[in-house]
């Protein structure tokens, strides 16, 4: 048949051999974040697409140029998630998990953005996300950097990747950092474009 349908460039099937790996990689994934006490949270796959302008930002490439949105027919603007933090926070504020609490909570599944296929990068893919409320300090951060390392050693993965670090600093010298490199563009305003303000 030579008008058979295939499927949509940059979203790919997982054959029968193939989801034995990934069924191996969810099983790990859970016991890794079960064992540092995170609570799966599943999240609808299309939102408003008012959710991450305002998260995301209107003026950026993933909301300007790569969602996947649609009205549906109550005219209303739908997008697919282009990523999971900002339906996950609308899920914590919505059912009021974020009042004087703590939640160590993660999530894993589709996420869909409309670029342009290539090497390693897909219209259709699989993110895991984590993400903590009502914790502040490094302590989270080093816990999340341990978590990701048990999780690498877990899936035999930990020598094919590397981690590395960055820090701003302080709230003090990113103040000082931030002061420079507004003064930096304001004396090269005409460089910039119409997004860019100062």
């Amino acid at each position: 048949m030579a008008n058979n349908i295939q499927a949509i460039r940059g979203m790919h099937d997982v054959l029968p051999d193939q989801t034995p790996l990934w069924q191996y990689a969810e099983k790990i994934i859970r016991e890794v974040l079960s064992g540092y006490g995170y609570s799966e949270i599943r999240l609808p796959i299309v939102e408003k697409t008012e959710l991450f302008k305002r998260s995301i930002g209107e003026v950026t490439d993933i909301v300007e140029k790569e969602m996947y949105t649609f009205d549906d027919r109550n005219g209303d603007s739908l997008t697919l998630r282009p990523e999971g933090t900002a339906g996950c926070l609308r899920a914590c504020l919505e059912h009021g998990l974020l009042h004087n609490q703590l939640h160590r909570l993660w999530y894993y599944g589709p996420m869909y953005r409309h670029e342009r296929p290539q090497k390693g990068r897909y219209r259709q893919f699989i993110q895991l996300g984590v993400e903590t409320y009502g914790m502040s300090g490094p302590d989270i951060d080093v816990e999340l950097i341990l978590l990701m390392d048990r999780l690498w050693k877990r899936l035999g993965i930990r020598d094919k990747v590397s981690l590395q670090l960055n820090s701003l600093g302080t709230i003090a010298e990113r103040l000082i950092y931030r002061d420079s490199l507004v003064s930096y563009f304001q004396q090269h305003l005409e460089q910039l474009d119409e997004g860019c303000s100062c």
